[in-house]
């Protein structure tokens, strides 16, 4: 079944939107395990930062080649939008959103495991997902009190991350991203009619977002567990 299929049958049934929170915590693991783990055609995290750490024989250097790997593959045309049916999702991310949003938590576990955490654990994972924030929006969203703390803080956390806060980091995340594409698709509405210009203009967005997200995760895995704040 389709994402857009499961959302639109989500709609339509009352019971199903009673119990949206519990299956939408439930997506959101399945989402980050299929990101961070991989599956047939896109390799894990693991995996990524085994190649290019063994390629360069420094973390640092390893850490810069997946940053430049993913936002190579996020600026190619027609990727981001062909993962439909890969992940079954109940929350509420555009179709379109969650090939981007894959590659973005894949990028980040990579450079986490490259710099000695456990990316299998739950807060790590955690983590990850709210590096899709930005700095700016974790930093919004910690100032409004949304949030409690840094992707850092909740990847160094002892134990398992609690259901409501991940429903509330989904939540942030979600607007985000459902933000970021609607300003894309505004700037792109200029340019419909020149499909040059506009798919090079697309590219060159989920690029830089790309490059955003992974130099805000460089800074917040660091190989040191403390971190200073300004």
């Amino acid at each position: 079944m389709s994402f857009r299929r499961t959302v639109t049958n989500m709609a339509g049934s009352a019971a199903a939107r009673r119990a949206a929170p519990a299956v939408a915590s439930r997506g959101v693991r399945q989402f980050l395990s299929k990101a961070v783990d991989g599956f047939p055609g896109f390799p894990g995290a693991r995996e990524i930062a085994r190649k290019h750490l063994a390629r360069t024989h420094d973390v640092d250097a390893a850490v810069k080649a997946v940053i430049d790997q993913h936002v190579r593959l996020a600026g190619a045309q027609g990727f981001v939008t062909n993962l439909g049916g890969v992940v079954t999702l109940a929350i509420s991310i555009p179709t379109n959103l969650v090939g981007l949003a894959i590659l973005h938590v894949r990028m980040v576990a990579a450079i986490a495991h490259l710099r000695g955490y456990e990316i299998s654990a739950p807060q790590v994972r955690a983590a990850a997902l709210m590096t899709l924030l930005g700095e700016d929006g974790v930093r919004d969203a910690i100032k409004d009190r949304d949030l409690d703390s840094h992707p850092h803080d909740f990847a160094v956390g002892a134990g398992d991350i609690d259901p409501a806060t991940l429903d509330k980091i989904t939540a942030h995340v979600t607007q985000a991203l459902v933000t970021r594409i609607g300003g894309k698709n505004a700037t792109l509405t200029i340019t419909r009619r020149v499909p040059i210009i506009g798919g090079a203009i697309s590219a060159g967005v989920d690029a830089l977002a790309t490059h955003s997200v992974g130099r805000y995760a460089d800074k917040e895995f660091p190989p040191h567990i403390m971190i200073e704040r300004a």
